[in-house]
């Protein structure tokens, strides 16, 4: 390691030991900080939120809003040839993790080059979301308003995204968010969770198609449902950080009678097996596993040191999960 990188590591072990509530524990959402995955950024769209007529700029860009007195900060990619209204997919980091860090690791700018749509990228506040008042880390601790933020990042593209195919899907810390951005709101046509689980309450949750993709030797948001690595129970009023949500089976199944699903079609090819389940009105719900995997995002880019530093396990080459989400984010819009 150089002398740059170690001391990056030595910050980036701090927050880990302080932080939230997953493997990647304790996301930040200021600009992110340089990591050794990180490119430069291009040029950024206009601040605190105001698109301007013609939406973000071609290309990789950055700007801010202010959610409930925070400034909030958030990347974009806009591919060339853009359809008018185009779908938009919002990627959540996982905690210790960023959007830049989201961008460079999990492959959405080439997949959106190739499907055609909108990311964004938001930022964490201290490198965690809020999914529930026990996790995670900083922004459970202070009750940060981050569904405020993504249901209002979701809208602030005004006529250039298409309200019927808004989808939401994130790793982890990011995952957990997802849930709750399901239960919470009505402006997610489909989430896609990577290791994560749902741990929020959900008394009155709207339908709609989930794709959930989880390795069943995860150690952190375990498949089994049991407290995973680095969970403290929600214990403290610092840095809470609780995973007391269902076995993943379970959780999907409960989606399933939800959606008014019909009963699923399982099918397995060498470590990956995919249960498929049919629903009302065009949505639908899957499970897909990856046997053997750990805490991590399935085909991403393999980058040891970085992996170290956020807490993930090696990733799995079973599964391209990028391409598997697009493919059923582009067939299920909001009925």
């Amino acid at each position: 390691m150089t002398v740059r990188t170690r001391a990056l590591a030595l910050v980036v072990v701090g927050l880990l030991a302080v932080g939230g509530c997953t493997g990647h524990r304790a996301d930040r959402g200021r600009p992110p900080a340089p990591d050794v995955t990180s490119a430069p950024a291009t040029t950024g769209t206009p601040p605190s939120g105001v698109p301007s007529p013609d939406g973000p700029p071609v290309g990789q860009s950055s700007a801010t809003m202010t959610v409930g007195g925070m400034e909030r900060t958030y990347r974009v990619y806009r591919p060339a040839g853009l359809p008018d209204p185009a779908p938009l997919v919002i990627v959540l980091h996982g905690a210790a993790g960023t959007g830049q860090q989201a961008e460079q690791s999990y492959g959405w700018d080439a997949q959106a080059d190739a499907g055609k749509f909108l990311v964004a990228y938001p930022d964490g506040v201290r490198r965690t979301w809020n999914a529930d008042p026990d996790c995670c880390g900083v922004a459970a601790r202070d009750n940060v308003d981050d569904v405020g933020f993504i249901t209002r990042l979701a809208g602030s593209f005004g006529p250039l995204v298409d309200a019927r195919r808004v989808y939401a899907t994130g790793i982890s810390n990011g995952a957990l968010l997802s849930y709750r951005l399901a239960c919470e709101t009505d402006v997610f046509a489909a989430i896609g969770p990577v290791a994560g689980t749902m741990i929020n309450d959900c008394p009155h949750p709207r339908p709609l198609s989930i794709m959930h993709i989880h390795g069943t030797a995860d150690p952190t948001v375990r498949y089994d449902g049991e407290p995973g690595r680095r969970a403290n129970g929600g214990a403290g009023s610092r840095l809470p950080a609780k995973i007391d949500g269902p076995a993943v089976p379970d959780l999907i199944a409960r989606w399933r009678e939800i959606d008014r699903c019909a009963a699923p079609v399982v099918k397995t090819s060498g470590a990956v097996t995919t249960s498929t389940a049919a629903c009302a009105d065009g949505r639908a719900v899957d499970l897909i596993t990856v046997a053997g995997a750990g805490h991590q995002w399935p085909g991403s880019r393999p980058a040891p040191v970085a992996q170290r530093l956020l807490g993930l396990d090696a990733p799995s080459t079973a599964l391209r999960a990028t391409p598997a989400l697009w493919t059923f984010f582009a067939a299920h819009p909001r009925a």
